[in-house]
């Protein structure tokens, strides 16, 4: 097994993912993990393609487990959620997800509630998105950066989680909406504040590799790596693949960018506890 070769971000067919669990896991051994664990989106209060409804959670849960014991002499596997924050009754730390027996949580931020109150998915290509603004939002983009990173703010107040799943994720959509975004005061004055507070509350940040082979940026965007760093924050990467093939997409670039930016270790899951692990790249 290869140093750093670890992976907690990633759905299978049981959300929205393209693949069983099994394959992930097989994957993960032939590549040489040493560690890995699924995180197939938690259900909302209303159906939707890309969750796990309620019913599928003891199912999640056993299949994992017989998995688990099956591969035991060749990985380390380990079960989570990606919970989303949605509202004041629905986050990660409400007693339903508090009590299910995970391994880990990653905290998300995926819908916003639009002027009308309805919910929109601004997880979204560029193109999409921009409709959003435009037909939700009368074409504000400042309100919409303005509620996303209020609801993670929010997310990470009321807790209930271990880590902040891909920060930053709206910088892309933005930019491709108005170019410059990220070097603007006001868009800098919501990731001070967002850094800040992930620092303060002590959360472990992923560093989300899913777009860095495509798009060519990680969420958080590197451009933040010296000050997360200079803010105390843990980070572990994660892939956050749909595809059993991507398990591994952008690690190797990521922890590069990382040691340029003066990070010596990343978090890793081993005999159930995190631990900080050298980087070897």
């Amino acid at each position: 097994m290869r140093s750093n070769l670890t992976n907690y971000h990633s759905h299978c067919s049981f959300c929205d993912g393209k693949a069983p669990l099994k394959d992930f896991v097989r994957e993960a051994i032939q590549q040489g993990f040493s560690s890995y664990g699924v995180s197939s989106h938690a259900p909302l209060p209303f159906s939707i393609h890309w969750t796990m409804d309620y019913p599928d959670i003891p199912n999640y849960l056993e299949e994992f487990h017989t998995i688990r014991e099956k591969y035991k002499e060749q990985i380390e596997l380990y079960v989570g959620m990606e919970i989303d924050y949605l509202n004041e009754e629905s986050y990660p730390a409400v007693p339903f997800f508090r009590d299910l027996p995970l391994d880990y949580r990653i905290g998300s931020v995926h819908l916003l509630y639009d002027s009308r109150g309805e919910v929109v998915d601004i997880d979204c290509n560029p193109q999409h998105f921009a409709e959003i603004v435009d037909n939700h939002f009368a074409g504000d983009l400042d309100r919409v950066i303005h509620l996303y990173y209020e609801r993670y703010l929010r997310l990470m107040e009321v807790g209930g989680f271990d880590i902040v799943g891909h920060a930053d994720k709206m910088h892309y959509n933005a930019s491709c909406c108005r170019p410059g975004l990220p070097d603007e005061s006001g868009y800098t004055r919501s990731m001070d504040s967002y850094i800040d507070t992930i620092a303060r509350k002590g959360y472990i940040l992923e560093i989300n590799t899913k777009a860095w082979e495509k798009l060519g940026t990680f969420f958080p965007n590197q451009r933040y790596f010296r000050k997360i760093r200079e803010a105390g924050i843990p980070l572990v990467v994660n892939s956050d693949a749909h595809y059993p093939e991507l398990i591994n997409a952008g690690r190797y670039d990521a922890l590069m960018a990382l040691k340029e930016a003066g990070y010596t270790h990343v978090m890793e899951l081993y005999q159930g506890s995190w631990k900080d692990v050298a980087i070897k790249v």
